[in-house]
Parts: C-alpha cells; structure tokens; sequence
C-alpha cells in the first residue's frame, strides 16, 4: 500500500520544496487536486526535484479538455517522470462545468465512459499498436498525421483513473478505468457494500475483476499524542465532512450507517451560513467512520488494518495543512509513511 500526500495550488517553488521534504521523508507520491490552479506545471517541478515519487491528478477536470489534449499531457509526463505518472480524470459538476468552463454537460457517467475509451485510443495510436481510431456518443478521433504524434517513449502503459461515487460512475469506472479515486467521505461499510460490488459489476462488463482495478483512497488521517494536539485536525475533519455530507446526493453515505436526517440537517445549517453548527452536528461517533484517530506509533498500524486489503494508495487529505502549521509534524508524518509502506 503506497502512502501520498494530496496537495493543491502552488507556485513552482513551492511544489518543488515540497516534493523533495517528501521524498526525504519516504512518501510514495503527490496526488494534485484542480481547483484554482492547472496541475502539470506543479506536477513537472515536483518530478523533477523528486525522481522517485509518483504524481498523480485527484482530479483533473475531463468534460472542459478535449481527450487528445489530456492524453498529449499524460504521454508527456509519463515519459518525463519514467512511468510514474498517474492520470486521474473526474465529471466535476454541472455548474462549474457549464458556467465556469463553458463547457457541455450532460449524462456525466456515459460521457466519462466514452472520455476514457478515448483517451486510451489516442495513447495506443502514441504507442503505434493502432490508427487512432475512436467513435463514440460524444467524442469522435480519427486523425494523426505522424507529424502531429507525439515522440516514443517505453512508459506507454498510462494509467487511467476516475473518481466516482454513485453507482453509474462506479460501474464506468470497473468498467473501462484503471484505478479510481474513492471519495474523502466515505466509511469501510461504503466501500465493501456499495462500492467494490458496484465497480465489480462494471468490470465484469469487460472481462475483468476487482483485482484489476486500484482504489486510490483519500484519508481524514488525524494524528496526534493527546486530545489537544488532533483537537484543530478533528475539527477540521468534522467541518470537511460537513460540507461534503450536505450535498444530497451524498445523504446515503449517512443513513447507511443509520444516522437519518443528518444531510437535510447540515443543508439547513449552510443555507444559514453557520459553519460552526455544521461541523457540530458530526458527532465523534460519526468521525469513527468517515476519519481516522490515532496517536502517531499507532498511525500507520491504523491505516494498515483498515485500508491495506482493499487500497492501493492511501493519500492524506490533512496531511499537509498539519505540516505547514507544525513544521515538527513533518518527520512523524515520515516516519507514518515508511511504516505503512513497510510489508
């Protein structure tokens, strides 16, 4: 099980600061959200500062790009950083894909579906296995005169990820993806009972199994010796998962586990702008399920027994605010990641 840090916008310093404190420290890899800031630029400085490490997109944005350039990009960046190099797509949401990007949005699963076919015919037609060759619902490919391919290199096998949630999303993703990205609210009960059946049933639609497909799984890791010390990280959490559990299509994720009520609750509460009265209606009971507590010698045994036999990469959600904020944390958090890596 390898052990990354989710990190966000950054100047190119900065990226290449950090990627060298977690090479130091024994991470495995960087995931790279997209919020206000493109990830490839950060992702180039890091790899080069930080060879060994494994940077991947939790996500980049699919609908507004067309799959030739997300491929393009991906190719690159695969060859640059030797292979290591993980491309991690998402639908994100109508009002941001229509009104932020100016971009279609319609029928999100099926349309990811067809992305992801095509980027994939656009890195075998790099990889010269085929003409490019791609007819879909919504995407159509079939030009690429030798001058416009990009150059060879022997990192072809670019891994295709997804994040996904519901079932259609999951269902794709078993289907046609590589890995996927698990949301950072999720509790073990989502995992085993909603998600691994649903991306099996997908991936049965193509010949495959669970096994082939990664779960790439953001944590609420909060690490510290006494209450006082996780107090800031566990309110942080509750006001994460807060938000997230707003959203209605996430109120499953709570009655699942019997909380009813709680996503119209926290909806209440955000119409009125009360943040505080959000994170207070997550109970410590609650965060047992959607985070993880524990001391730091007991941190990586925690996520070890309950991530190892379902995740291949588990990515700390937390992580970096901590370290910015207690510079001290930064060798525990080393120190988490070499023994969750050790077997």
């Amino acid at each position: 099980m390898e052990f990354d840090l989710m990190t966000g916008s950054s100047t190119w310093s900065g990226a290449t600061t950090l990627a060298k404190t977690l090479e130091e420290q024994g991470f495995s890899g960087m995931l790279y959200t997209e919020t206000g800031q493109v990830p490839w630029m950060q992702i180039t400085a890091a790899a080069i500062a930080a060879p060994s490490l494994t940077f991947s997109t939790g996500i980049a944005v699919a609908f507004p790009r067309s799959p030739m350039v997300s491929a393009q990009v991906a190719w690159e960046l695969a060859g640059e950083t030797q292979g290591k190099f993980r491309l991690g797509l998402g639908s994100q949401v109508k009002g941001h894909i229509v009104r932020r990007y100016s971009s279609e949005f319609s029928q999100p699963a099926k349309r990811l579906r067809d992305y992801v076919l095509a980027v994939k015919a656009c890195i075998r037609a790099f990889n010269g296995q085929e003409k490019l060759k791609h007819e879909g619902d919504f995407y159509n490919l079939s030009l690429l005169p030798d001058q416009w391919t990009p150059r060879h290199h022997p990192y072809g096998d670019v891994k295709i990820d997804i994040s996904s949630v519901g079932p259609m999303m999951n269902k794709v993703a078993g289907e046609v993806a590589d890995g996927v990205h698990v949301h950072p609210m999720h509790s073990m009960n989502y995992i085993n009972k909603r998600l691994l059946p649903e991306i099996d049933e997908g991936a049965h639609r193509s010949g495959r199994s669970n096994s082939d497909i990664d779960l790439i799984v953001p944590v609420f890791a909060i690490a510290g010796d006494t209450p006082e010390e996780r107090a800031p990280y566990l309110h942080r959490a509750k006001t994460q998962i807060a938000f997230y559990g707003s959203t209605p299509n996430y109120a499953f994720q709570f009655e699942d586990l019997g909380y009813e009520g709680v996503t119209g609750a926290l909806g209440a509460k955000m119409k009125q702008g009360d943040l505080q009265g959000m994170a207070d209606i997550i109970t410590d009971d609650m965060v047992q399920h959607f985070a993880l507590v524990a001391k730091w010698d007991e941190m990586a045994d925690a996520l070890k027994a309950r991530y190892s036999s379902t995740a291949s990469r588990v990515v700390m959600y937390l992580t970096e605010e901590q370290m910015k904020k207690d510079p001290e944390s930064i060798e525990k958090w080393g120190a988490v990641a070499r023994s969750t890596r050790r077997t």
